[in-house]
């Protein structure tokens, strides 16, 4: 029997986590050095942090001058959940699910806010749903990427300019990843902890002159809670989008975005961070094209995510065993990666297939996804040996 020898080589950084994601490379807590800890968010110095993040985002994702951009609580979550609550119901509304995210999305529209004219357009984890079935006299919903799935839209093309509805799209890992086409889209949210790695815990909600207007001219027959509130006295409030947070930030995780932000202004902006993206991609299907116990989980190459790669075990060996011995290998790989310090966090997300799911967004250095690849096919080689033990 030949002798499963561990790699020459390691990742630098194991953190191949899809959310927080790795920090940027370089990053120390000395970065942090200039947070305005133990000061009001509403005092001058706070206020300033909070525009300076929205100004920079703006800047680095290139926003259209006339989208409102707003830090609000809760993460992509409470960003998604704020344009829900408070667009939805003036028009039916297509709700498109792919995968984890995308279904708690639906579950949020047709049972807590029990909207009767909801449409449903599902696809199993692995492919998208058939775009050309959208109703666009409805407002639409959907993932950009799909985090636990790995499938993403291919672009926008599909969405037409001269739309009736709303289109409001949840990018938490395609913003700053993928080309995103603002121009098709009515809300975009996204969370700083993916692809810049920022601390969690905020969110940022960016609306379209049209999603003003709904805002403006629509109220929903529910109450809404306070974190939820988007306009005052019928009109959109200002502040927030102008660093007036509707509750307390973190000053510390302001301080963190904003130095993700100046490192990404640093390397060349959108196309540099979307060029690291694609770049750590390569180096994945480069293994996968070589390697024959492994297969992405996205089956149509043009949806294949840059940033949360999921992927599956095809072994013959394997895909014959019954499905909880399955499952068992899928998770025997990551957690001997571990174990040893090698990676962490690669495993598949709870709801979807057994796999792994190893993140390659722009704070992610090529080499380490390289060494990875090396200490996968130990660890699957591992996990068969004891199989056959």
């Amino acid at each position: 029997m030949t002798a499963n020898t561990a790699p020459a080589i390691r990742p630098e950084n194991p953190n191949f986590s899809s959310g927080p994601c790795a920090k940027r490379p370089g990053w120390t807590l000395e970065a942090l050095a200039d947070a305005p800890l133990g000061r009001s968010h509403r005092a001058k110095v706070g206020k300033a942090k909070l525009k300076e993040a929205i100004d920079l985002t703006r800047e680095v994702l290139e926003v259209p001058a006339d989208y409102r951009i707003g830090i609000v609580p809760a993460s992509d979550t409470g960003a998604v959940e704020m344009a829900l609550w408070s667009l939805l119901g003036a028009r039916p509304v297509d709700m498109l699910a792919w995968e984890s995210f995308g279904e708690g999305w639906v579950t949020d529209v047709v049972k807590q806010l029990k909207l009767a004219d909801a449409r449903v357009l599902k696809a199993a984890y692995g492919d998208l749903p058939d775009l050309t079935q959208i109703d666009f006299t409805h407002d639409v919903v959907f993932t950009w990427n799909g985090t636990t799935s790995g499938v993403m839209v291919p672009d926008a093309n599909w969405i037409p300019a001269d739309r009736e509805g709303l289109t409001i799209c949840d990018a938490t890992s395609a913003a700053f990843a993928q080309p995103v086409d603002f121009s098709k889209l009515d809300v975009v949210t996204f969370s700083w902890q993916k692809v810049l790695g920022g601390e969690g815990a905020h969110g940022i909600l960016i609306l379209s002159p049209r999603a003003v207007e709904r805002l403006e001219t629509y109220k929903p027959a529910w109450p809404l809670p306070k974190i939820f509130r988007l306009t005052k006295n019928g009109k959109i409030n200002e502040g927030i989008f102008k660093g007036e947070t509707i509750n307390t930030p973190s000053m510390l995780c302001v301080e963190d975005y904003l130095d993700a932000l100046k490192w990404a202004k640093e390397i060349g902006g959108l196309k540099a961070l979307q060029e690291r993206s694609n770049r750590n991609f390569e180096a994945i299907a480069q293994w996968v094209a070589r390697t024959d116990w492994v297969d992405f989980l996205a089956n149509d190459p043009v949806t294949r995510s840059n940033s949360s790669v999921c992927l599956k075990v095809v072994d013959p060996e394997v895909t014959a065993l019954p499905e909880d011995a399955q499952a068992a290998f899928a998770k025997a790989i990551p957690a001997g990666l571990e174990k040893g310090g090698v990676a962490y966090d690669i495993g598949a997300y709870r709801d979807a297939p057994p796999g792994l799911r190893i993140w390659c967004g722009a704070t992610v250095e090529r080499s380490d996804v390289e060494a990875l690849t090396l200490w996968l096919d130990w660890a699957f080689n591992e996990a068969k040996a004891a199989l056959k033990a």
